[in-house]
């Protein structure tokens, strides 16, 4: 919100006030007043760290105030000459008023709200031409969502930091979602790929672990042309990071467009997760699978069913390997050596898997 605005609506209340009434930013300049001549002054850095350090009504150099904007971080202050009863009731009504108006304007006229309420679905698809043009906001440029998830938020504001990140606000915008989740919407070259978009993220996220020791986790959207569709990059993103939660646990940085057949998995019922389980392992459950036997078919597949080659890795004699894998055929009428039949064990321990996670759904 402009100084001229504040300005605007002090001149407007100024005859309804029999007091000398203005705003004060956090710098403690005074850029706004009902008396001209004050706009300019310096109020004094002590007193400046008291009323922008506290919620409450601060009197000073016979003068109340009273901070406003953001709860974490206010940005601007009221005040009301003289520090009587009446200039503290005047200071707690002028806030109230011009802190809604701020928040009004805030919603009505800035990117970065405007941004989250499209990613969110929070606005109609034939009113998002009508407020990027009414926004001077360029529509059709490429963008990417990064979501970045935070395990534990800490003393640190990683909003602040990844903000810092990238300063161009007219290209990129950082919104905060929620406690933990933070969406970077990136302006990215048309022919930008996915391992690009990769770099970055882990390029963040070695940042926030290096410098704050904050663990953080990257969920990529694909980059998509036009802001109408940064609704489904979000949604891309978030589903990166559920899938990944499940299926790629020692990876901080997870891309949508490399879920491939997980991606597949999560989009099915459950049910149908579950009947498909039970018609591939009709012949033995899954769950009388020792953890031995499970480890060799994770290595046998990480060989591409490679018998020699996985025998060298287990340190165990091919002839070893070939019992067990005769094993496994015998309990689930599976024969891991044949490609078929491993393509289906493979999508059915994913399956399980997934079951067992009961991820989140978007």
């Amino acid at each position: 919100m402009s100084n001229r605005l504040f300005q605007s609506i002090i001149h407007q209340m100024k005859d309804s006030v029999d007091r000398t009434i203005g705003v004060v930013d956090e710098t403690g300049t005074i850029i706004a007043s009902s008396e001209l001549s004050r706009i300019g002054e310096i109020i004094d850095s002590s007193v400046i760290e008291r009323i922008f350090g506290s919620s409450e009504i601060i009197t000073a150099n016979d003068m109340a105030f009273k901070s406003f904007g953001t709860p974490m971080h206010p940005e601007y202050a009221i005040f009301v000459d003289g520090g009587d009863d009446l200039a503290q009731k005047y200071v707690s009504i002028l806030t109230v008023s011009i802190s809604n108006i701020k928040q009004y304007y805030d919603e009505k006229y800035d990117r970065g709200n405007f941004i989250k309420n499209v990613m969110l679905d929070n606005i109609l698809p034939g009113d998002i031409s009508i407020k990027a043009r009414e926004l001077h906001f360029v529509a059709d440029s490429t963008r990417a969502v990064l979501l970045i998830r935070i395990s534990e938020p800490g003393e640190v504001s990683i909003f602040d930091v990844i903000q810092n990140l990238f300063p161009d606000k007219n290209k990129d915008f950082v919104i905060n979602i929620n406690e933990t989740d933070i969406a970077l919407v990136k302006e990215v070259r048309p022919n930008t790929e996915s391992r690009d978009l990769e770099k970055l993220a882990r390029s963040i996220a070695d940042s926030l672990g290096s410098d704050y020791y904050t663990h953080t986790l990257v969920g990529i959207g694909t980059a998509v042309t036009g802001i109408k569709d940064l609704a489904r990059s979000f949604k891309e993103a978030q589903v990166a990071l559920e899938v990944g939660k499940v299926f790629d646990t020692e990876k901080t940085v997870v891309s949508y467009e490399n879920l491939g057949i997980a991606r597949l998995i999560y989009q099915l019922p459950t049910t149908l997760c579950e009947m498909f389980l039970k018609e591939v392992f009709k012949r033995g459950s899954i769950d009388s699978l020792d953890h031995e036997t499970l480890f060799t078919i994770q290595k046998f597949f990480e060989n591409n069913l490679n018998v020699s080659e996985t025998s060298r890795k287990l340190f165990v004699h091919r002839n070893t390997l070939v019992y067990r894998l005769e094993k496994i055929r015998k309990l689930t009428g599976l024969d891991l050596r044949e490609f078929d039949d491993a393509i289906v064990f493979k999508v059915a321990l994913m399956v399980k898997k997934y079951l067992d996670a009961n991820p989140v759904k978007f």
